[in-house]
């Protein structure tokens, strides 16, 4: 079986191929379609596409970006993860935008002047709640369409978020 459910074409004889745009935002660029693990694949995008603003921009600059960047990606995830179901069904494996966000949403309690380990913890805390889906994450998959496939992540970056904040909280 294929890792997505359905073809890049749409079901019932239709000729009519996925959309790039709408499939390059759903894979996080293509991420989704790496072997083993796409979710961390699209976790990883995340990361990889923030470090820049952790290495050379300021505190207010980094967080401003990165919350500015999520509401952008989070809405157009909304919309490129409905088109995803369309044409590879309910919430494909491959369509981890979700998990950028996310993860993005987990590194805005990261800042510049923080210890490069937080950004670890940032990844596997998201990463966990992300699998494991605890306090209530996994209900919010119930919302339709894309809302369903972007909501589990956004609250499991928001929980690893509050995790690392708690973490500042009580370092030195």
């Amino acid at each position: 079986m294929n890792r997505y459910r359905k073809s890049t074409r749409l079901p019932e004889g239709s000729t009519r191929r996925f959309p790039i745009i709408p499939r390059l935002i759903a894979t996080s660029f293509g991420a989704g379609f790496l072997p083993v693990a796409p979710g961390t694949w699209g976790a990883l995008v995340a990361v990889i596409l923030w470090l820049p603003l952790y290495i050379w921009c300021s505190d207010a600059v980094t967080f401003w970006v990165t919350a500015v960047a999520t509401l952008v990606l989070t809405w157009a995830g909304i919309w490129a993860s409905n088109e995803a179901e369309k044409y590879w069904g309910h919430d494909p494996v491959v369509a981890c935008v979700d998990e950028t966000v996310g993860q993005w949403i987990a590194l805005l309690a990261v800042c510049p002047g923080d210890a490069w380990w937080l950004i670890l913890v940032a990844f596997v805390l998201f990463r966990a709640f992300d699998i494991f889906k605890p306090l209530g994450i996994r209900a919010t998959e119930r919302l339709p369409r894309g809302y369903g496939m972007m909501a589990d992540d956004i609250v499991a970056g928001i929980y690893a978020a509050i995790i690392i904040l708690i973490i500042k909280f009580f370092l030195p």
